[in-house]
């Protein structure tokens, strides 16, 4: 009776482990996406709520299948160094970096695989070998789109008198800046307007742009995106607000904080998009064979708010060409 007790336990304790085995095996896997960004902790981040969506939307759910380690340095890239590091040694599966925390994930994340979202030419920058075959552990999306520069100049024509002096403020230092300027010098020559270049590194240059800006006959002022402006956003609108100067930019988050007028690539689509390349990654693609992308989706936004502040009129057609209109 007993042995019969015993074998009987003995054959249940193999069935459940079974069982537990089987379960294992057919048990969704857990990935763990690193995010890290020089944005503030606690702030809502648009851009990552973007990400979210994208993973949601190639069949990721946050607790099932995958979790989103996000860090966030506070502006400190020696902060977001150490973080790279940390989710390196916690074995991370990929890690996706916003903006200036490229540089960061390019020094640190060694062996794990880069998905990033950057604002300049990651060529330049020595991220990729090419934006169509990157090489190495890095690849993504660069939202410097040679071919939406011009366009800037030409939404900020209409608005402008014949022959307009227009002022360049720009990070030197930014990879593809060189490039930007030179598009910009293209698109105003065909336009009729002439521009001054002032680049910008340290608030005290940014004070000295804004006071040869106010008394050189300037009537525009054109902003380079990228994440040292963007740092000086409010500072800069607040300045074309005071001396009554149109000012634009970009990306939609310029004309949010009180420029006149943004023109660029839509960001929360291409963060969205990012989740392609993590999907791919995790499905066992080598990113060094994953072309990096240009922005696809364009979205051009009006301050009319700002516009009214500055006295600035603008052209029905204009207004009506916008993808949104901020009252």
């Amino acid at each position: 009776m007993s042995s019969r007790r015993e074998f009987s336990i003995a054959l249940a304790a193999g069935a459940l482990a079974t069982t537990l085995a089987a379960f294992a095996q057919n048990a969704p896997r857990m990935y763990r996406v690193g995010w890290i960004s020089l944005g503030s902790p606690g702030v809502p981040s648009a851009f990552l709520d973007a990400f979210r969506d994208g993973l949601k939307a190639r069949g990721y759910v946050e607790g099932s299948n995958v979790v989103i380690e996000a860090r966030f340095s506070d502006g400190s890239r020696e902060r977001a160094d150490q973080m790279v590091q940390a989710l390196v040694q916690s074995k991370i599966d990929v890690i996706v970096s916003q903006g200036g925390a490229a540089w960061s994930a390019y020094r640190h994340a060694g062996s794990i695989p880069v998905v990033m979202g950057y604002s300049g030419d990651p060529v330049l920058a020595g991220f990729v070998e090419s934006l169509a075959r990157p090489g190495g552990t890095r690849t993504g999306m660069s939202f410097l789109s040679l071919d939406l520069v011009g366009k800037r100049l030409e939404v900020l024509a209409p608005i402008l008198p014949a022959g307009a002096r227009v002022a360049i403020v720009a990070h030197p230092e930014h990879p593809g800046e060189q490039n930007e300027l030179r598009y910009s010098q293209m698109a105003a020559q065909g336009l009729g307007l002439k521009l001054a270049y002032f680049p910008v590194r340290t608030t005290d240059q940014l004070d000295a742009a804004f006071a040869t800006i106010s008394s050189d006959g300037v009537q525009a002022v054109l902003v380079f995106p990228d994440a040292l402006t963007l740092e000086y956003r409010d500072k800069i609108a607040a300045f074309g607000l005071k001396a009554r100067l149109p000012t634009i930019s970009g990306w939609a988050t310029y004309a949010e904080g009180g420029f006149l007028m943004s023109y660029g690539p839509n960001l929360r689509d291409c963060y969205a998009n990012l989740a392609n390349y993590v999907d791919r990654i995790l499905k066992g693609a080598n990113p060094a064979g994953i072309p990096v992308e240009l922005p696809t989706s364009v979205e051009f936004v009006i301050n009319v708010k700002t516009a009214r502040a500055i006295g600035a009129r603008l052209p029905q057609a204009l207004l009506a060409r916008a993808d949104k209109v901020i009252e």
